[in-house]
């Protein structure tokens, strides 16, 4: 990990910030993580591919170390700053990995730009239903995890972290914890949910990659319903998916060896 790069490129109009595994001399794959996380939250998964691959993980708009605006903060924006990212690195049609909202990101570019994204994944997010729009004072007590996350030190939100998700392996958690402490409360505050996007069933038409959904059990906090993911299968004849049982909404944190073997087959398909 001590030898992987990091930089900033102008993407739509903002700063963005990535982390790098390698320097172009392999086929390239872009990590898109979730609310909350950071670039840095996929160490086990960059470990494990950069072997083989040039492993690029991008801190969202707001996120980590990119510029935090007050506004932008929806799929298509974080779309076309993916794009952006990925024009300016040179990438020539890297696969894409995106979980949760990261996964919105990847559905959306790979709709929107589908001449960049070679192929992608969707890790538990994506073919989200999201709500009507909710006023500021209801955003703030849904997100009041972040204020009291935010309101501890680094050690406290480790602490805190492996109690809530003990299972995970503890490389995870410092990036997990730094990610709180660099979150702009404008991804939330500035408009009317992290998840504002087009609705999934017209994205998912206008995909022209490859595309693997992989779920998990709805009991331990997994969001993808099978029905879901077998109407996106149906409307999309690109899409197909993979269920790993025993994890939640966190599939590579709670079940990493099934999760990368899944990855790894799918990235080596021609």
């Amino acid at each position: 990990m001590s030898n992987w790069q990091q930089g900033d490129v102008i993407a739509n109009g903002i700063r963005v910030h990535y982390y790098r595994t390698g320097a172009g001399d392999k086929p390239p794959v872009v990590l898109c993580h979730g609310f909350s996380d950071n670039g840095l939250c996929w160490p086990r998964v960059a470990q494990a591919l950069e072997t083989k691959y040039d492993v690029i993980m991008i801190d969202a708009r707001g996120h980590g170390l990119s510029e935090k605006p007050e506004t932008g903060h929806d799929a298509k924006s974080r779309a076309a700053d993916l794009a952006g990212l990925i024009q300016a690195l040179g990438l020539k049609q890297p696969a894409v990995i995106g979980h949760s909202m990261g996964g919105s990101t990847t559905l959306q570019a790979a709709a929107d730009f589908p001449e960049l994204i070679g192929r992608a994944i969707l890790e538990d997010g994506g073919l989200f239903e999201f709500g009507p729009a909710r006023p500021k004072q209801a955003l703030r007590e849904m997100f009041g995890w972040i204020y009291d996350l935010k309101a501890k030190t680094r050690d406290e939100i480790i602490a805190f972290g492996h109690a809530q998700s003990p299972t995970w392996d503890q490389v995870e958690l410092g990036a997990w914890a730094d990610s709180k402490l660099q979150l702009s409360l404008y991804t939330f505050e500035s408009s009317s949910g992290p998840g504002d996007q087009e609705p999934w069933r017209q994205s998912i038409l206008r995909v022209r990659c490859p595309m693997l959904v992989i779920f998990s059990d709805n009991d331990k906090g997994g969001m993808l319903t099978a029905a879901t993911v077998a109407e996106a299968e149906r409307l999309n004849p690109r899409v197909k998916s993979v269920h790993i049982g025993g994890a939640g909404h966190n599939i590579r944190r709670e079940q990493f060896d099934a999760y990368i073997k899944t990855v790894t087959a799918f990235l080596a398909e021609r």
